[in-house]
């Protein structure tokens, strides 16, 4: 049984700060939560990138934002597109943002605005353009 952490008005802030994220880049962000995680949240992270059909964005510019809830893991993943130009720091400072609001019980709150630093980076490397479309949904998926 999965575990759902967040009330629906969570979830709906949540993909609404996907979707405005979106709108000002090319770039796709999707979040995926798990109960658990036995091994490494990295590892997991690109199994579900895959898995999700995230390698499959034009531009290579997809970013996954892993969670196990139970085991208190989190991860993001970037295509190749993406992480090539930002790296591991970037990622590890979202992921600090996010941990830090956990901590004070507002990990929906962490997500949102871990969500608009991932838009804010990839709008400065991959911005919008006139003819982008939204190539993955931006629900929320639960393992």
């Amino acid at each position: 049984m999965s575990v759902h952490p967040f009330t629906p008005e969570q979830v709906q802030a949540i993909e609404t700060a996907i979707s405005e994220a979106e709108r000002q880049t090319s770039g796709e962000i999707r979040i995926h939560i798990d109960d658990h995680c036995p091994g490494d949240a990295l590892n997991r992270a690109r199994v579900l990138f895959n898995s999700l059909g995230m390698t499959e964005t034009v531009d290579r510019n997809g970013v996954l934002l892993y969670i196990a809830i139970e085991d208190h893991k989190l991860a993001i993943y970037g295509d190749i597109g993406i992480h090539a130009t930002v790296g591991l720091n970037y990622w590890a400072g979202i992921i600090d943002l996010i941990t830090q609001h956990a901590r004070k019980g507002d990990l929906a709150g962490g997500i949102v605005e871990g969500i608009h630093g991932l838009g804010q980076v990839l709008k400065k490397y991959f911005p919008y353009s006139q003819d982008d479309v939204n190539e993955l949904h931006n629900t929320i998926s639960f393992g």
